[in-house]
C-alpha cells in the first residue's frame, strides 16, 4: 500500500530538520544531530509511569548505566529488558524513553531499558556483552523489582532488536537466564544488503538507507569478517531451536523488512512459536513514532498484550 498520510508528515519533518546523511558525519556528530532533531520535533510531554529510575548496575566493562520503569501494577509483573535502537552508534535511554513508558503502562511491565556501550568507541561484541549482562541482572533481580522472573523478555528496535536477538542465543548457548519471549521490532539479523527491501526501500527516500546501514556496520564490527558470527548476525546461526518464543515487527518500506521476516520464518522452521506482524504503509522506526503514525501505537498494544500473556 501507499506510505501512510502520517507516514509522509513524518518524513517530511524529518527531511527539513536532518540537514546532512547519518553516514557523512562522524558518530558524535550523527549523535549531536539525533538530539538536535528529536528536540526540534518536539515530542510529546512525557507519559507517566508511577515509577521511573535512573541507577548503573554491574557491567563486564564496570558500570552499566540502566533506567527503569515500573508502574501501578498487579505484582509481581512481567519483565522486559530493552535494548534502544540507533545502529549501535547513536540512540540512548532518552532516545527510546517514550516507548519504554508505553510497554510499560500498556502491558504492565516493569521495563529495564539497557544503556550499552556504543560503537565505534566500544566495537562488536562490548553492546552484546551488555545486553547479556542486563538480562542476567533482572532475572537475579526480578524480585526486588516487584517482577516475575519466569516472565523475563528481552527486546528492542533495529540494532536494539540485533541485540535482542542475541542474547536469546547467548541466554540458549549459556543455559541462563531462562526467557521467556523476545520482541525483536525491525531487528538487524544479518550483515547482508542484498535482499530486496534494500534494493527497494535503501535510497534514503524512506529514512534508513543502504549508505546508511554500511556506516552502521562499518562502525560495529571490528572487521567485516566478524559479520558472519551469529553474535553479530543471528541469521547465520546454524541452530535456532530451544529459543523463546518470538515476536518479529516489520516495516513495509524498510530496507531490514526481509531479513526480519526471514528470521522469524527459521525461528518457526526451527519450532519456536513465532508471530511474524508486517505494518504496511509506514517506514523503519515507526514504532518510536507512536504519537504520531497510528500504526506505531498498534504495534505498542501488541507488544503489550505479548507480555501480558
Amino acid at each position: 500500500m501507499p506510505l501512510t498520510p502520517q507516514t509522509q508528515t513524518v518524513l517530511e519533518a524529518r527531511r527539513r530538520l536532518q540537514p546532512a546523511e547519518t553516514h557523512t558525519l562522524t558518530p558524535v556528530q550523527a549523535r549531536e544531530q539525533m538530539r538536535r532533531m528529536r528536540e526540534a520535533m518536539g515530542p510529546p510531554p512525557p507519559e507517566q509511569v508511577a515509577h521511573v529510575e535512573n541507577r548503573t548496575i554491574p557491567g563486564p566493562a564496570g558500570e552499566l548505566p540502566v533506567r527503569i520503569y515500573r508502574p501501578d501494577a498487579a505484582r509481581p509483573m512481567p519483565l522486559l529488558v530493552y535494548f534502544h535502537g540507533g545502529g549501535w552508534v547513536i540512540g540512548d535511554l532518552d532516545s527510546h524513553d517514550g516507548t519504554c513508558r508505553s510497554i510499560a503502562n500498556l502491558a504492565g511491565a516493569c521495563v529495564v531499558s539497557v544503556d550499552y556501550r556504543l560503537a565505534p568507541e566500544h566495537r562488536y561484541p562490548a553492546a552484546a556483552d551488555d545486553c547479556y549482562a542486563a538480562t542476567a541482572w533482572a532475572a537475579a533481580n526480578a524480585d526486588a523489582l516487584g517482577a516475575e522472573a519466569s516472565r523475563l523478555a528481552v527486546g528492542g528496535d533495529s540494532a536494539g532488536g540485533n541485540l535482542a536477538a542475541v542474547v536469546a542465543l547467548m541466554a540458549r548457548d549459556r543455559g541462563a537466564p531462562a526467557l521467556r519471549a523476545q520482541i525483536l521490532t525491525y531487528p538487524v539479523t544479518d550483515f547482508d544488503f542484498s535482499t530486496e527491501s534494500y534494493r527497494a526501500n535503501g535510497t534514503g527516500d524512506f529514512g534508513l538507507s543502504e549508505p546508511g546501514m554500511r556506516w552502521f556496520w562499518d562502525c560495529y564490527l571490528q572487521r567485516p569478517e566478524d559479520g558472519a558470527q551469529p553474535y553479530a548476525s543471528p541469521m547465520r546461526a546454524t541452530n535456532l531451536t530451544g529459543l523463546p518464543r518470538a515476536l518479529v515487527i516489520t516495516a513495509e518500506y524498510d530496507p531490514l523488512r526481509d531479513e526480519g521476516e526471514a528470521y522469524g520464518r527459521r525461528l518457526e522452521a526451527a519450532g519456536v512459536p513465532t508471530t511474524v506482524k508486517r505494518y504496511d504503509g509506514v517506514v523503519h522506526g515507526f514504532v518510536g513514532q507512536a504519537a504520531a503514525v497510528p500504526e506505531g501505537r498498534q504495534a505498542l498494544e501488541q507488544i503489550a498484550a505479548m507480555l501480558r500473556g
